[in-house]
């Protein structure tokens, strides 16, 4: 029997995807490519049965096992997973962000095949993350990470994959507005003004500043998982030694791109006295932590907020996950907009839909 027999799609995947032809037709592929992966790097499934494989919201995340050799440096047994990600533009340069940060602050890349969509990847554990814990611990450990991720360009060839900040900012200055007028106005003037603002200016400093680095764009605290322990201990001894990012959505830019996933995330956590505060006092934390400026950390933010507004705007069944983004972006700028739900009772992302 073949092994992909056993490995049975996630019901949440399927959904997001049986609506469209493309994504008919890559859910029917799957078997395939799951098969064909296990047999190139001559994997073992390490699934019990009846147990669903991991996903994220465009990819199946399967735990095989793989004999030493097959891959480089690997060893007898050794746990991995093989992801297969829907083919979209943030999927084919996650590889090339793998490689160039080598496990250092990222999962490791075992092996990768771009013509399938699929990689391999060391295995985390996948039950415990950055959600569950508490700010004073996940604050030295985002910040650790973004100084191992913050690699300065060099001559490889791999940096040529991704996309520039200043040019999404760019594009932002050009699209937002036309976006803002079509969906008839969905928010007051002067929000999509602020978040202009932004992007003229942080494009224009972008364009011209040395701070470039490899940002990994959505490290939110779902996005930072624990590594398994290992014989060897981590050599660097920072708080980051235990924990890897995934999922990094590369680009080049400036590092204060990253913060804004940490706002959007936990904003029930906030202290329900004055939650703007304690909003613009997380930006603050991790931004130090990490040696960024907050400022530029909050007007990224911003701007990755509105953009996102106008995003949900689009869709009727993310009223929440609208009310969410105006709510942050509208406090970051100062201006808190009215009639908006407590953001005690705003939904986590992902939550809202429905």
């Amino acid at each position: 029997m073949s092994q992909t027999a056993d490995v049975p799609i996630p019901p949440d995947l399927s959904r997001r995807y049986c609506g469209s032809a493309t994504g008919r037709d890559w859910l029917a592929s799957l078997p395939r490519l799951i098969e064909q992966s296990l047999d190139r790097w001559q994997l073992e499934l390490d699934l019990a049965p009846g147990e669903l494989p991991w996903n994220g919201h465009g990819a199946i995340v399967v735990p095989v096992r793989h004999p030493a050799g097959a891959v480089a440096g690997s060893r007898t047994g050794e746990p991995a997973v093989l992801k297969i990600a829907y083919p979209h533009d943030e999927a084919l340069v996650e590889p090339y962000a793998l490689s160039l940060w080598n496990g250092h602050g990222a999962v490791r890349l075992l092996a990768h095949d771009a013509g399938a969509g699929a990689l391999l990847l060391e295995r985390l554990d996948a039950d415990r993350s950055l959600q569950d814990a508490p700010m004073d611990v996940a604050v030295p450990v985002w910040a650790a990470l973004v100084r191992r991720l913050s690699l300065v360009p060099d001559g490889q060839p791999d940096w040529a994959e991704f996309g520039h900040v200043a040019a999404r900012a760019e594009q932002w200055s050009d699209e937002l507005p036309e976006t803002w007028e079509r969906l008839g106005r969905p928010f007051p003037r002067w929000l999509l003004e602020a978040a202009l603002e932004v992007c003229q200016t942080r494009g224009a400093v972008g364009r011209r500043s040395g701070k470039d680095v490899l940002v990994h764009t959505d490290l939110h605290y779902l996005n930072i998982l624990a590594r398994l322990p290992r014989d060897e201990p981590d050599p660097g001894g920072e708080p980051a030694g235990g924990w890897a990012a995934i999922d990094p959505q590369p680009m080049i830019g400036e590092a204060e791109f990253a913060v804004a996933p940490l706002l959007w995330n936990r904003i029930q956590e906030l202290p329900r006295a004055d939650p703007a505060r304690g909003l613009r006092e997380r930006c603050h934390d991790f931004s130090s932590a990490a040696g960024l400026d907050a400022d530029v950390a909050r007007q990224w933010s911003l701007a990755r907020e509105v953009e996102n507004a106008l995003w949900y705007a689009a869709k009727p069944r993310h009223k929440g996950d609208l009310a969410r983004s105006l709510w942050v972006a509208s406090t970051l700028a100062g201006r808190t907009l009215p009639g908006l739900p407590a953001p005690h009772e705003l939904p986590a992302p992902g939550d809202a839909a429905g």
